[in-house]
Parts: C-alpha cells; structure tokens; sequence
C-alpha cells in the first residue's frame, strides 16, 4: 500500500515578518537578473550546442540556475557580515525573482526550444541532395521566410570558423534576420497564451487542492531568512552534498585522467545480459544511480514513485511477451509494437480529460468569473480572470493566422495547436502535484493526428508545415508553463512579490532571453560549425529527424487510424479506468500519471533512481514516520546540490579550457 505524505510534512523557514512585510523594491533584481540572463544563456548553448552535454535544460529542475542561485546565497551571506545593515545583501524574495528570471532563460534557450529551432530551420536547404528528392517531395510547401536558404550562410553556419562580429561575419547574418523575427513573435505568442493558462489554474492548484511543488525545494530552503544558521549547518545536508560532490568529482577527474578509477551512476544497458529469445527483445535498458535524481524523488509521493517504476518494468515485460507470442515488426510502418508512442499519446490525453472533467466546475466560476468581471474571484491574481481569456482569444487568433498565412489547413492548426495546449496543461499538473520527469515523449501532435486521419487526408503541405512546427514539440524538458506555476508558487507566501510584479519580472526575463539565445546560438555555432566541432552538440538528430519522416510520409503513406491508433484508444481508456479506480479504492497502489510517465522516455532515464527513493522513503517513513520523513529532507536535497554544484563546476572547467569533462546526466 502506497504511504502518502501530507502537503504540510515540508516545513518551510519563514523569514523575519517585519523583513517580508516591507515593500521590495524590484530594480535590484531585475538589473541582477538582466545581467545574469545572458551568461546563463551563453552557458547552457555552449555545454549543450558545443560540447553536447545533455545537462542543464534536460531534467525538470535546471543545473544553472540553481548553482547561480547557490552562489548569489553564498555572496549573500558574505554580504551581511560585511553589511549588518542589509546594504550589500539581497533578501530571500529577490534572490527568488533572479532565480525566476535565470528559469524562464532556460525554458528559451534549452534542448526543446530555440536549439532545435536552430537546427530545424538550416536542415532542410543544407541537406536536400539528388539522392533524398527533398526538393520536389516538399520544398514548394515549405515557407522561405521561415527557414534559412542562403547557401553562403548555410555553409558557414555548418562548417564554422567564423567571427559574427567581424564584417564579414555580420553579412551571414542578413539571412536569418527575417526567420529569427517571424518565430520569435510566434513563440512569445505561445509562451504569452501559456502564461494566461498559468494565471486561470493557478487558484485551483495552489490556493484550494494545494499541491505539493517538491522541486521548489531547494531554491526556497537555500534562499531562507535563516538558512545560514539552519539548513546550512544542518549535518544531514552536509552528508548528502558531500556524497552527490564527490560522486562528481571522482567521475570528473576520471573523465580527465581515466587511470582514475570513477564510480559510474550514468545509464548502463543491461539489455545484454538477456540472451535468447524471446528475452532479448527486451530492448535497450538503462540502470542509473543518479544522486540528483534520487535526491529529487525522494519528493515524489510514494504511490506515484512506486507506480513509475513498476509500470516501466511492465514495458518490457509487454515488449518480451509480444516476441513470445510471435508479434513481428511491420515492414516499412513508421511505428512498431509496442507502440509506446501512441500509448504515450492516448495516457496524456487521457490525464487531461480527466483534469478538465474533475476541474470542470473550477474553470466554468473562472469564465463566468471573466464575463461578470467579479472582482472577489480574481482579486489578487496577475491578469484578472476577463484579461487571460481575452489573450487567449488574442493569441489563439494571431496563432489562427499564422497558420493560415503559412498555409495550414484551418482545422488542421486548430487540432494541433489544441493538443499542444493540452500537453503544456498536463504536464504542468503533473509536475506541479509530482515533481517527476516528464517532459520527453515519443510522441507529438503532428504525429497524433497522421495516426488519427492518415497521410492522405492531412496532404502533403499540412504534413510538411507540421513537421516544420516540430522543433517546439520534440520533447517538453524545458516546457516554459511548469516553471510559471512554479513562480507562482515560490511567492505564494511572500506579499512583498505582488502576483502583477511577478508576470512582468517573467515577460521581461522572456524579451531578454530570446535575444539571448538568438545570440548564443549563432555565435557558438558559427564560430565551432554545426557539423564540425559542434556536430555532437548541435542536435542535428532534430532536423534528421522532421524531414526524414516527412520524407517517409510522402513517400510512403499511412493509412488512417491504423493499429498505432487502436494502441492510442487503448492506452487512453486504461488512463481513464486507473484514474477512476484511484478515486474509488483507497488502497489503490497505482497512479495513472505512473503509466504515463513509464511510457515515455524520460523513464528510460530514471526508473531506478526513483525506485531506490521510493524504497528508502517507504522505509524512513515506515520506522520514523512524518518525523524522520521531514529530518530525510535536508540529506536529499544535499544529494542533489552538490551533484548540481561539482557538475557545474566541471562544465565551467570544460568551457574555460576547451576540454570535454564529466557531464552530470547523459
């Protein structure tokens, strides 16, 4: 039976009443903020485009800007022993407001937005060869204002050795200046529509179910009032950032000097050791030992962990019993059993369906909340409840008429972006109430709806648009809703913050990131080469990827709802009856999120390092109650801390001298 943990089992330290009640002033952290945007940007593109480091964007609590954050705190205390009056240190809500803004910074310039975005829009006009036939199958449907077709540019971008701030370097640059422009106000529209969906769940989530948030625990713990004389003299915390420390420094100095020995925690592929059939159809299997993950799971609630873990192993057992039974793969078909895309889709669709069934009565008192405008619904929110539906119709207009101007069929922009909307919604629960990696699927809207309506029906310029609308719903690791919840969360308690304040310090840390990224990007890869020195990092699977199955649909249609879909009706109708026998049954040990969560990637990653939380929680809480439960928190979180700190360290190391190091996840 699964042990559940009461919301209130996390004490948070308060700071000084008097210190939180005074007004705060945000032209400190926002300057602050503004300064650090860049440099975060410019780290992350040069780890991850450079280097090929799937670190920091990549898991649901980011590796900058919590070690920016740890070492502002670190200066922070500096600070007031140089300055007892507070002068020269920053109070815990500002030091949260610059985490926020170093946040949405990674949510632009991460691995699922503006780096796939890069390596989307140069793939097509580089790699059209004679031999693919790219350029008769679909060049003609894909928008020129919208990719990048200057070969000059193309060439210099992919073999590098340029100098962007040199004249010459500058003129390779006129070519994406009309791309860049034309998706960045797209985004902003989207991130801008996501922000509004933030602003109507945010009551209903925070104020009445109060879900829990568990990966706002570090940045609130470390940036405390009293954190100096409590969580950072806490034995326990010591122990478990000295164990994540030196975990990643061992494995550092290996990477750098390999007669080391290191002690691997990375994935490891079991797979091998099954041999025969129908065992070895048990497909690639990682083992981790993650310390951050574990230090992060240990969070999640223990019916949820447990149920991850379990429905993960159950994939494989599917896969072993499907070559038992004789299931073979079938030739040509984009998806094979078993089918973990589509069952992907059909699980998170099914979450959402019960989300906005269960939440139905919530979000009616919200709209007629917005046509009445009664102030003591959404007195205290950011937008009153009338401005975020009106930019909703706003955005979901000028989305409407990109699409059209693009030349998507109407109803087809409207599925799609309809099921983009609906992940963001999802996963933003999921994370909110969880706190579990999520944010990689196999699946995708565009994908979704070949499976649904085949490639007949959609045609070749709906099906090269939406592969060309691919690069932001890849993957979800740096999905910008979750991280907006979250902010609201983080200053839930904290009136000196004003919710309105809040949504402005999140635009304006937006502005600054798009430009930032839009920067990072090309000066990096420039100067490295898309396909030279940057090829590892620079994500060239992204644009493979959309125009290699674009080419596979063209060429080799995919009849409508095909046994992928009955995989998706199937996945979904299971996510329905888990969910309604979790609301019935006390007892029941299975959470949905567990079978959606297992179905996707991201568990690939971490199945293990959640399974070893979810046994040392069961037992600390087993023996030591909600007492040792709470006195296991200061440990984990050192766990994952000083994993982030020393991983940190190494990409700096490895930035600074031009030398690959240990990476702290894959």
């Amino acid at each position: 039976m699964a042990v559940t943990v009461p919301e209130d089992a996390v004490e948070h330290p308060l700071a000084d009443p008097q210190i939180a009640a005074r007004p705060l002033s945000l032209v400190r952290p926002l300057l602050l903020g503004m300064f650090l945007i860049p440099i975060n940007v410019f780290w992350v593109t040069i780890v991850e485009v450079r280097w090929g480091s799937m670190d920091g964007s990549s898991l649901p609590l980011f590796i900058e800007p919590v070690f920016i954050l740890t070492v502002l705190v670190m200066l922070n205390i500096l600070g007031r022993k140089i300055s007892p009056a507070r002068f020269l240190s920053l109070r815990q809500p500002e030091l949260l407001l610059i985490y926020v803004m170093l946040v949405t910074s990674c949510t632009l310039a991460g691995h699922d937005t503006m780096q796939n975005l890069f390596g989307s829009i140069t793939h097509p006009y580089w790699h059209a060869s004679t031999s693919n036939h790219w350029q008769a199958l679909f060049f003609q449907y894909l928008p020129k204002w919208l990719v990048i077709t200057d070969h000059n540019a193309l060439e210099k971008f992919y073999f590098g050795n340029v100098d962007i701030y040199s004249v010459d370097g500058r003129h390779y640059l006129i070519s994406w200046i009309v791309p860049l422009i034309a998706w960045g106000l797209f985004f902003l529209v989207l991130m801008g529509m996501y922000l509004c969906v933030t602003v109507l769940v945010r009551k209903a989530w925070i104020e009445d179910e109060k879900l829990t948030f568990p990966l706002i625990q570090i940045p609130l713990l470390i940036t405390a009032e009293n954190a100096e004389s409590s969580f950072f003299k806490n034995r326990l915390m010591w122990g478990g950032f000295g164990i994540g420390f030196g975990v990643e420094l061992l494995n550092g100095v290996h990477t750098i000097v390999p007669s080391i020995p290191e002690l691997p925690v990375k994935l490891y592929d079991i797979s091998p050791y099954f041999v025969g059939a129908p065992w070895n159809s048990i497909g690639t299997t990682f083992s981790s030992f993650y310390p951050f993950a574990i230090g992060i799971a240990y969070f999640m609630p223990t019916d949820l962990s447990f149920s991850c873990w379990f429905f993960f192993l159950m994939t494989r057992v599917f896969k072993i019993a499907g070559a038992a039974i004789g299931i073979q793969p079938e030739p040509g078909a984009v998806s094979q059993f078993p089918y973990f895309g589509e069952q992907t889709a059909g699980s998170w669709i099914g979450l959402a369906v019960v989300l906005l069934y269960t939440g139905r009565h919530y979000f009616l008192g919200t709209l007629k909340s917005a046509i009445h405008v009664d102030a003591a619904v959404d007195r205290g929110e950011a937008l009153r409840y009338r401005g975020a539906y009106i930019g909703l119709i706003v955005g979901s207009c000028l989305l409407s008429y990109f699409s059209l101007l693009i030349g998507m069929t109407w109803w087809v922009g409207v599925l799609f972006f309809g099921i983009v909307f609906l992940i963001g919604f999802t996963i933003t629960r999921v994370r909110a109430e969880l706190g579990t990696p999520h944010e990689m699927f196999y699946f995708n809207p565009g994908q979704f709806l070949v499976s649904i309506f085949g490639t007949h029906v959609l045609g070749p310029q709906n099906l090269t648009l939406l592969s060309l609308l691919y690069w932001f719903n890849r993957g979800y690791r740096n999905h910008p809703m979750p991280n907006y919840l979250e902010a609201f969360k983080i200053f839930e308690d904290k009136p000196s913050v004003r919710p309105r304040g809040l949504i402005g310090v999140i635009v304006i840390a937006m502005l600054v990131s798009i430009l930032s990224a839009y920067w990072a990007n090309l000066s990096i890869t420039y100067a490295a080469g898309g396909e030279a020195k940057a090829w590892l990092g620079y994500k060239s699977w992204v644009g493979s990827e959309t125009y290699n199955r674009l080419s596979g649909w063209l060429t080799q249609p995919q009849a409508p709802a095909s046994t992928g879909f009955r995989y998706i009706i199937g996945a979904f109708l299971l996510t329905l009856a888990l969910s309604m026998a979790r609301r019935l049954f006390v007892w029941w040990p299975f959470h949905p999120a567990g079978y959606a969560l297992a179905v996707s990637y991201a568990m690939t990653y971490f199945w293990m390092p959640i399974m070893i939380a979810w046994l040392l929680k069961v037992i600390i809480i087993r023996y030591g109650g909600i007492k040792g439960y709470r006195a296991g928190i200061p440990f984990f979180i050192g766990l994952t801390l000083g994993d982030y700190v020393m991983g940190s360290l190494w990409t700096i190391v490895g930035s600074l001298f031009g030398i690959p190091t240990y990476t702290t996840y894959i």
